[in-house]
């Protein structure tokens, strides 16, 4: 799907898995970890995604950098790494995540264009500014949502709204950028012109919201808002 959307305020990215490579922590600590890395890496994400949700439902909130670490504690007893220094490595790593390499230049030509860009993420302030700065991208968005101060996790509707009210943009004319299926039918759901990004062709999640674009890399974005 690639139809242009037309009288879009501003872009809004979902932060880890579509700026940053959630991977490429393990990635370099590949040596230490040797054929377990990227098995390890995905129970890790796939955990830490599943915390978020279950401690939302469950009315039990903590920040984001907490549930990594719990996660984290969760991949490497599954696959028996009992190595206080290998965590902390890894934990430190998830500071500075690679940012794919299509984000710096799309992000450039879309601030040269003079579109209001930000962040709303599930990660807490300071995870989100110190990935930023790691990846040259520090001073490029206008605003950086966090869903701290909220006390709850993506797709919670509110957490949505919490762009619209920063931004001062409503929701039909935000453009919300995302590599996670259940991202995109949150955002969907709640009113923004939701792309997915989905650079892996992964089948679409059969949730609510309808995607108004689909691209394969964030390099097509500029095209599709006019910028």
């Amino acid at each position: 799907m690639t139809t242009r959307l037309d009288d879009i305020g501003a872009c809004v990215f979902d932060a880890y898995g579509t700026l940053f490579d959630v991977h490429s922590a393990t990635a370099r600590c590949r040596a230490r970890l040797g054929d377990k890395a990227d098995r390890l890496s995905e129970t890790w994400r796939r955990k830490q995604l599943e915390y978020t949700w279950l401690r939302t439902l469950m009315g039990r909130f903590e920040d984001f950098w907490r549930v990594t670490g719990e996660a984290l504690d969760y991949a490497l007893a599954s696959f028996e790494i009992d190595d206080p220094a290998v965590r902390s490595e890894l934990m430190q790593l998830y500071l500075s995540l690679d940012a794919y390499r299509d984000v710096a230049p799309t992000l450039e030509r879309l601030k040269a264009a003079k579109q209001k860009l930000a962040i709303l993420s599930n990660g807490t302030m300071s995870m989100l500014v110190a990935a930023t700065k790691s990846a040259g991208l520090g001073g490029v968005f206008d605003e950086i949502v966090s869903v701290e101060p909220l006390g709850l996790y993506k797709p919670h509707p509110n957490v949505y709204q919490s762009a619209v009210d920063r931004l001062g943009v409503p929701a039909n004319r935000i453009c919300f950028v995302s590599a996670n299926g259940w991202d995109v039918a949150g955002g969907a759901t709640f009113g923004f012109r939701a792309v997915w990004l989905n650079r892996t062709r992964q089948p679409r999640e059969p949730l609510p919201g309808a995607v108004a674009a689909e691209l394969a890399g964030l390099d097509g974005l500029p095209a599709l808002v006019g910028a």
